[in-house]
């Protein structure tokens, strides 16, 4: 009677426990920066933050998610090696999980907004270099992954910078800044839903069963950028140009425009992060559920359940709620002051580089994504807009990230093995 099939059920049950509590802290953390652009500039209230990350996070882990939960799941560790004792991998994907959420809970107390997915890429790594040792692990993909969490905020913030110095340079050096406002906002309208269509269509739909080739989804995604702007168009009509008291060179009309915009933005941001990062809390769970469910088999096909994409939206909804308004203060407000037009184009420019990664299947970091973007943003302004000493705790608790991750797996790795065996 092997170990797996004794403690099967208890196996499944810590898995959902830890993967509840790793989706709560990606929702304190992670979701918060996703939505901590929108917030900050104060086009959305926390309120309907809550609402639009509820459903688009839902439906961009269901929709496109799948290619990341791969990688996690079977991308960094060689499956081959573990096929003696799958235990082992059991309880080394229950220590990421519990190592990973742990340390998201202590960021999320302090306010910082670190990387869920440094932290569950850094607890895998540990958890095999101590229980496997280093030749189990796929070093070229860990590399890979690493790369892409140096080029994925160097991109957001060169996307972002471009962004805004168009907007500036269209719209507010124009000579009717409101007018300008009202021609141009409905082609960023359009940029934002095309974008997230297109990436979606090419990419996620695939275990949705839909295959579109490109032409098709080329078109589908300008229909639907289209009836986007549409609705833009008409959410516009509603603005007045109105000048405030304290409104001096009358952009108020203007911010009031581009909080339209804010809220297309926001859904975007949300759809791409629930793209890729609801798999840092699912994969691991998804893998420690194939094991169990066909008796060891360490290779096989793990189809996530849908219960356990609700299990995951359901715990980052929590964690939104509970704890996120910490990290939406730093990301919103910390690092640049950040006003509807600014944060637009942080957000499009992190939402584009996110889906765009999840598409390729890489698990970055949407935190450096946004990060990245706003510093980008605030660039643009000039070095004077940037506000150092948050931006230098934030390098800091990334550099943490990975070794605390390494080092907590470890550490519950053992505690799982002695508990068990």
């Amino acid at each position: 009677m092997s170990i797996i099939a004794q403690h099967g059920d208890i196996f499944i049950i810590l898995a959902c426990l830890f993967g509840l509590f790793m989706a709560w802290g990606v929702g304190a953390n992670d979701v918060a920066n996703a939505m901590g652009t929108s917030v900050g500039s104060k086009a959305i209230t926390i309120k309907q933050a809550i609402i639009i990350a509820v459903i688009f996070e839902f439906l961009g882990a269901w929709l496109a998610g799948g290619e990341v939960t791969d990688t996690i799941r079977k991308g960094i560790i060689d499956p081959a090696m573990l096929q003696s004792d799958p235990q082992l991998l059991v309880y080394g994907m229950l220590a990421a999980l519990l190592a990973a959420a742990t340390w998201l809970m202590i960021a999320s107390m302090r306010g910082w907004p670190v990387s869920t997915t440094h932290s569950i890429v850094g607890a895998i790594v540990g958890f095999a270099m101590a229980g496997l040792g280093l030749e189990a692990i796929d070093w070229s993909q860990v590399g890979q992954i690493a790369a892409s969490w140096v080029v994925s905020p160097l991109m957001s913030g060169s996307i972002a910078f471009m962004l805004f110095r168009s907007v500036q340079h269209l719209i507010f050096e124009n000579r009717d800044p409101f007018a300008a406002a009202k021609r141009y906002v409905p082609m960023y309208v359009f940029l934002v839903g095309f974008i997230v269509a297109m990436v979606t269509f090419t990419k996620g739909l695939k275990h949705v069963g839909l295959e579109l080739g490109f032409g098709a989804s080329l078109l589908y995604s300008i229909l639907l950028g289209l009836a986007l702007m549409g609705l833009g168009i008409l959410r516009e009509r509603r603005v007045g140009a109105g000048k405030r008291q304290d409104d001096t060179f009358g952009f108020g009309g203007v911010e009031r425009v581009f909080g339209v915009l804010m809220l297309f933005t926001a859904c975007a941001m949300a759809f791409a992060h629930g793209s890729n990062d609801v798999a840092n809390a699912v994969g691991p769970l998804a893998a420690v559920i194939s094991v169990v469910e066909s008796g060891g088999n360490v290779g096989g096909e793990a189809l996530v359940p849908w219960w356990v994409l609700i299990l995951g939206g359901g715990g980052i909804v929590v964690g939104l709620v509970t704890y996120g308004h910490k990290v939406i203060a730093t990301v919103g407000t910390g690092i640049t002051e950040l006003t509807p037009s600014r944060g637009f184009a942080a957000t499009l420019a992190a939402a584009t580089t996110v889906v765009l990664a999840s598409g390729t299947g890489l698990p970055i970091s949407t935190t450096h994504t946004l990060v990245g973007a706003v510093l980008g943003v605030g660039l643009a302004r000039g070095m004077a807009a940037l506000n150092l000493r948050v931006i230098g705790t934030i390098v800091m608790s990334w550099l943490i990230t990975l070794p605390a991750g390494a080092a907590l797996a470890i550490m519950f790795f053992f505690m799982f093995k002695g508990m068990f065996s």
